[in-house]
């Protein structure tokens, strides 16, 4: 089969021809149908999982997928051979991703059923992103009438999040370039901040002088949320993406803090498919490329120039 490999650390990616994988006993075998590209995806060509995990090489490259199931293990019953499937099948201490023609995963791990109205490259530009915008908006615990600051809004995880914290009833302040403005509001945001402009927790705070209810954070690292903080209410809210939250000091001004690490599972899978099916979740694909320009593709994304998801089809 061909797939997009690493052969080491700091490596670009290259087309490789692999033997197909077979299934364990409790292990589907997905024929791919597209695959979608997240920031992770490069950070394990740069090591990121190095000292963590063994990494034998090489190493397909990827972890969301959508596709066909070719085969199952003998002690599989949740799917069938013919099942539409999508999720996670990312394991680099065995060398698997998705960014190949098969690709393995456990039946009971990280997938789920498609919608027959749901298509292959929608489906792969969803677990990874919406999953951890679907876990973050739920530990908000967000009620009709609150006020929420998604900021990182127009990105992949961020544009999912203001849809479902739109969903909840709540008004939704967003950050974004100007030009992704209509882009946002479309999606559900009632207010966009261009965070190009200026510091975007004084903008908010000149709107909002009394303060707001929630802040997801996908942007800041640890030491750099104080200012979205003190946009914060008593019995506010802030989650983090990337672990910038002291829950002690939250605590001591009656304040709540998550640093989520968001987790795929076949229920949440199941969920964020239905509501992309039936059209209460749009996810916005930049590009779509072929297996063989995907080293390109990667290059391209990872500079920060992509304006939505990269779906490799297959």
């Amino acid at each position: 089969m061909r797939a997009v490999v690493i052969t080491g650390f700091g490596v670009e990616p290259q087309l490789a021809d692999l033997p197909v994988p077979a299934p364990g006993p409790d292990e589907v075998l997905v024929r791919i149908r597209a695959a979608g590209m997240n920031p992770f995806d490069w950070k394990v060509i740069d090591g990121a999982l190095q000292g963590v995990v063994e990494h034998p090489f090489p190493i397909v490259m990827g972890s969301d997928g959508a596709g066909v199931v070719e085969a199952v293990g003998v002690d599989v019953e949740s799917f069938r051979p013919g099942d539409r499937v999508y999720g996670q099948f990312m394991k680099v201490g065995l060398g698997r991703g998705s960014y190949a023609e098969f690709a393995v995963a456990p039946a009971e791990g990280k997938l789920a059923l498609l919608p027959e109205s749901l298509s292959f490259p929608v489906a792969a530009a969803l677990p990874t992103a919406s999953v951890a915008a679907y876990q973050a908006v739920e530990e908000a615990r967000l009620d009709s009438g609150r006020t929420i600051l998604v900021n990182g809004a127009s990105g992949g995880v961020g544009q999912s999040a203001v849809q479902f914290a739109a969903e909840t009833g709540a008004r939704v302040i967003a950050t974004g370039p100007a030009d992704l403005g209509d882009h946002l509001r479309s999606l559900g945001a009632s207010e966009v901040v261009d965070f190009t402009a200026g510091p975007t927790a004084e903008q908010v705070l000149a709107v909002h002088p009394d303060g707001i209810d929630a802040v997801v954070d996908l942007v800041s690292r640890p030491g750099q949320a104080d200012g979205y903080v003190d946009l914060l209410r008593p019995g506010g809210v802030i989650v983090s993406t990337n672990g910038a939250v002291d829950h002690d000091a939250l605590a001591e001004r009656e304040l709540r803090g998550v640093n989520l690490s968001s987790t795929a599972t076949p229920e949440v899978l199941a969920t964020i498919a239905e509501l992309a099916a039936t059209g209460r979740l749009r996810v916005t694909i930049d590009v779509e490329v072929p297996l063989e320009d995907v080293p390109a593709a990667v290059a391209h994304a990872r500079a920060g120039h992509a304006r939505g998801k990269t779906v490799i089809t297959l």
